[in-house]
């Protein structure tokens, strides 16, 4: 009888274990599947053309300009320039088609180099062995996240080859 009990009590704590890491399984895969999504909040760019297109972006770092480049996005794709946050409200958008030429410029000049780069400040580029580049600005009004959209319509000196 003494046998038999002690065979009913391991079989309970056994079916008690097995029942307890079900429900912590359970338990775990339905936080992971029913959690709130946190949304990302990135500088997204899309580039809409058929084209390869180089990317430099200019911005604020505390407190001090920074250019950074070159992101190469292929056509019909986009890509996250910055993860997460946006701690500035303008941000500055210089971009060329590899494939066709043409730019996408504007009237705020900032420093560029021809290989991928990171340049703190936007004063004598040349002077510093950099480009003077004019980028175009972007107003995110302060938003968390951003997207621009690059389409054919909006580059200048394009050619067909």
């Amino acid at each position: 009888m003494h046998n038999e009990l002690m065979t009913a009590s391991v079989s309970m704590t056994v079916a008690s274990f097995r029942s307890a890491i079900l429900i912590a399984c359970a338990t775990v895969i339905c936080f992971l599947v029913f959690q709130p999504s946190s949304a990302r909040a990135d500088f997204r760019l899309c580039n809409d053309t058929t084209s390869l297109v180089g990317v430099a972006l200019g911005y604020r770092e505390s407190g001090k300009w920074v250019t950074e480049g070159w992101w190469q996005i292929p056509g019909e794709t986009c890509t996250s320039l910055i993860e997460g946050d946006l701690n500035s409200r303008f941000y500055y958008l210089y971009a060329e088609d590899a494939d066709k030429g043409g730019q996408w410029r504007g009237e705020i000049f900032m420093c560029t180099a021809d290989r991928e780069f990171r340049i703190n400040g936007v004063e004598e580029c040349f002077a510093r062995g950099f480009q003077k580049t004019g980028f175009f600005e972007i107003d995110t009004s302060k938003k968390e996240s951003w997207m621009v959209r690059l389409t054919e319509q909006g580059q200048t000196g394009s050619s067909s080859r």
